[in-house]
């Protein structure tokens, strides 16, 4: 079993994806991440790279060829090597390898850092491109964290409180790509309530999302969370249908949109990283 833990929180975690599992409350023994049932969606936080969602026909090309690619990319099916910084921190590499570079021809370093400071949780995604030509990916996120927790409530006693947000503009998804067809939510003082029938036609995706904080709160003063994500242009909201849990996606990175001329370079969200560069993001998560 891979973990670190402190006096608040023991997080779990498997090699493969350098996926988040649990995140287990040592005081209340509350389990704040989603149980993985394989009924509904059988993963728990995985890391989307190189690219985030699907692309147009599973493929894209770059300088002249064409590549196949399947949706959010490799890494969460890799296994990544890791070490323990501490009792505290853990850090996940994987690199590009002969396998990678046939579906994706460039080299890379990927390092998932996990730490922990009191009752919060980060994550930083850290990318570096050895090479000496520019690095082309997307990264994002998909925690998916239970509701209800300790199996208190319902799902309806759930909401997400946006921090910055009136309302909420999600762009549709059509066959796993981004149609140009928009809806709003309108909030109650920030706030969503959660209801599984928000996501049976799948995520809601967000362009312009304004907030940068999104907790997940209730009507019972239950246990929840507060979300922090800056420097994501992107954010999904998803959970499989009739599942008990939600996820909270920051992305830096979309799926295709349905009229993608299928170019990397000209993909919506695309990072471009020079040479010998480094490039981060961080999401953190607090517990309550």
């Amino acid at each position: 079993m891979i973990f670190i833990e402190n006096e608040h929180l023991k997080v779990s975690f498997a090699a493969k994806g350098a996926e988040l599992q649990s995140i287990l409350g040592t005081d209340s023994l509350t389990e704040y991440m989603w149980s993985g049932d394989t009924n509904y969606w059988g993963k728990f936080s995985p890391v989307l790279f190189p690219i985030v969602g699907a692309l147009k026909n599973n493929s894209y090309q770059f300088e002249g060829k064409t590549y196949q690619l399947s949706r959010h990319g490799f890494a969460r099916d890799m296994e990544f090597e890791y070490h323990h910084i501490n009792e505290q921190e853990i850090l996940f590499t994987l690199t590009h390898s002969e396998e990678t570079l046939k579906i994706y021809p460039f080299q890379f370093r990927l390092s998932l850092r996990y730490k922990l400071s009191h009752a919060s949780l980060s994550c930083t995604y850290e990318v570096t491109n050895p090479a000496e030509k520019d690095l082309l990916f997307s990264i994002g996120g998909h925690p998916a964290f239970a509701v209800p927790l300790n199996n208190e409530g319902t799902y309806t006693n759930y909401y997400l409180q946006f921090n910055k947000d009136s309302e909420l503009t999600y762009h549709h998804i059509v066959n796993n790509l981004i149609s140009d067809e928009k809806s709003v939510l309108k909030l109650d003082d920030g706030k969503l309530t959660l209801q599984h029938k928000l996501f049976y036609e799948d995520a809601l995706v967000f362009k312009k999302l304004k907030s940068d904080r999104i907790s997940i709160l209730n009507t019972k003063n239950y246990n929840g969370l507060e979300f922090i994500f800056k420097d994501f242009p992107y954010f999904g909201i998803w959970a499989a249908k009739d599942a008990d849990f939600v996820c909270l996606e920051p992305w830096c990175g979309i799926a295709d949109g349905v009229n993608h001329n299928q170019q990397l370079k000209d993909k919506e969200g695309i990072v471009t990283l020079a040479p010998k560069q480094d490039w981060q993001r961080t999401w953190q998560v607090t517990f309550f």
